[in-house]
């Protein structure tokens, strides 16, 4: 929940903006929801060098990001949005992604590991990319995984309801976020 994606005058704002609002909408709610629970709550934002230096071969999504300048460190698109700014104590933000995958490049494993987690849901931006990529590292792992139709979002409708409803569904669970609040019915891992 990045400015570069969730803010209008964002780099990449365009990409999602026919549904951002609704995500953002949805995932806010969620976080207050879980805010006095014992639920971890992690972040995983993209950072670059102003050289993207990282990026050795870039194609698609990343070489946009590269020519775009998208997600530098200490730029302010790369900032988290300020509606988390409420939240920031109960966030637990894990740096180091460089690319598509949550698990690399970052301590997301351990951390879960860490605190014994063994369900994960997955809220975010971008849902055939970073969302799917993520998702499916989870479930390799070994973890339970669950993608929040309603707190993640595609390029088109078209790709977001086709995901939800075509792929996700061959590794994780799919459920908005009421439904999967309302799902928690036990302590959370």
């Amino acid at each position: 929940y990045q400015k570069d994606y969730f803010s209008p005058n964002g780099i990449l704002f365009d990409v999602i903006k026919d549904s951002s609002e609704d995500v953002l909408k949805n995932t806010l709610n969620l976080i207050d929801q879980l805010t006095d629970t014992p639920a971890v709550i992690i972040s995983t934002p993209i950072f670059f060098t102003s050289d993207y230096r990282e990026l050795t071969h870039p194609v698609g999504i990343l070489k946009m990001i590269h020519e775009v300048g998208a997600f530098t460190k200490g730029s302010i698109g790369s900032d988290s949005i300020d509606e988390l700014t409420p939240y920031e104590k109960r966030i637990m933000v894990l740096d180091g992604k460089r690319g598509l995958n949550a698990f690399r490049d970052t301590n997301l494993e351990a951390a879960l590991r860490n605190h014994d987690i063994t369900d994960i849901a997955i809220a975010g931006v971008v849902t055939s990319i970073c969302v799917d990529s993520t998702a499916r590292s989870a479930y390799e792992g070994g973890f339970n995984v669950t993608v929040l139709s309603d707190c993640t979002a595609g390029r088109t409708q078209f790709e977001q309801d086709f995901y939800c409803n075509e792929i996700f569904p061959l590794y994780a669970n799919v459920m908005d976020s009421k439904q999967f609040l309302d799902k928690l019915d036990r302590p959370l891992k």
